[in-house]
């Protein structure tokens, strides 16, 4: 197959630049009088030819020191020296352009040629400076840009794999701290309840098969993880018997709303673990899911108070709050707080 010829951005800039402000230049020596085509094409391909070759130097130079990978700061100083370098190169080279090109063409003797420089160097001069100011303001900024962009796009990569890494260790715990909770359950039923622990086994591998275990998926549909909750309560119904009881208030339109997995089912652990359990009569747990203002607003309520000062305790709660945080950028929130003589878990997910 035949390969096709590639242009680089830069050569198509250097070109087409160029080749404009020659042309602007043609077409002002058009206006005057004892205008030549060839001439003017003579002036055109040394114009194009000779600035890009002074540019293109000066860009081989830029990059041996660089240049490029300098602060914006120091760059600036240096390309304040630069551009009136750049001008008097670019004056002395169009002067001599301009004379030679004069010498060759016209048909009677030229001015000396000390004349000539002193009639045009301040003309040519101040016009080379203000060219090559736009040329290099532009290189350079073009540059920066990329380079910001592209530090922008590597720090976003590494911000993402480290959350990814830090969402990775939070799921790792979660399986092992549920799975020895749940086989205490189980070994407090092995001796009393022998029925109620071959129940408990069951119910352990079904939340073992269903979801327990999910490799490294980090979100699940909130119906499989109301399922994992039932399970988990039926669990810890079998061991604590009456005095557990649980009511589940679920918008069902909400079932298929993406959650962090084992959210909910935290939230319940947690009301078991921390007030039902600890109490002789036990108590009754509402888990009530809704939607509001755009939010997955999940409750979960037991009886109790909250101790004055309690902030977020235990592995798993934390687990939760930090996983809440890395997955949503802090639009998603948990809080405890008492609600008519109930302590509540709350958690507000945006829907995706």
């Amino acid at each position: 197959m035949e390969k096709k010829t590639h242009i680089s951005l830069y050569w198509k800039c250097q070109l087409i630049g160029w080749s404009v402000a020659a042309l602007y230049w043609a077409f002002q020596g058009c206006t005057g009088d004892g205008f030549r085509v060839d001439v003017a094409f003579l002036q055109f391909v040394l114009d194009v030819a000779m600035y890009i070759l002074i540019t293109h130097l000066y860009r081989n130079f830029s990059h041996r020191n660089r240049w490029q990978d300098l602060a914006l700061e120091k760059l600036m100083w240096r390309m304040l020296i630069a551009i009136p370098v750049m001008g008097v190169i670019y004056a002395v080279v169009t002067l001599v352009k301009l004379y030679l090109v004069r010498l060759a063409f016209l048909s009677h003797a030229p001015q000396p040629f000390a004349d000539f420089m002193s009639l045009n160097a301040v003309t040519v001069l101040v016009g080379g400076v203000r060219l090559m100011a736009i040329w290099l303001l532009a290189y350079h900024l073009y540059h920066y840009a990329k380079r910001e962009i592209r530090l922008s796009v590597e720090n976003a990569r590494l911000e993402l794999s480290f959350k990814q890494s830090q969402l990775d260790n939070l799921s790792a715990q979660l399986n092992p701290h549920f799975l020895f909770n749940a086989l205490n359950t189980i070994k407090s039923l092995v001796y009393t309840h022998p029925d109620a622990a071959g129940r408990a086994i069951d119910l352990l591998s079904e939340l073992l098969r269903s979801g327990l275990y999910k490799g490294s998926t980090m979100l699940i549909r909130l119906n499989e993880e109301i399922e994992l909750v039932r399970d988990y309560l039926e669990l810890e119904g079998l061991r604590m018997e009456e005095r557990l009881q649980y009511e589940l208030d679920i918008d069902v339109s909400l079932s298929g709303v993406m959650v962090p997995r084992l959210c909910v089912q935290t939230l319940v652990e947690n009301a078991v673990k921390h007030s039902i359990a600890l109490q002789k009569q036990g108590g009754r747990i509402e888990l009530i899911i809704g939607e509001q203002n755009g939010l997955v607003n999940i409750q979960v309520l037991n009886p109790g108070q909250l101790k004055q000062g309690k902030t977020v305790e235990g592995i798993g709660l934390r687990n939760l709050k930090e996983r809440l945080d890395l997955s949503y950028q802090h639009q998603a929130s948990f809080k405890l707080y008492e609600l008519e003589q109930k302590v509540c878990a709350e958690i507000k997910i945006p829907i995706r």
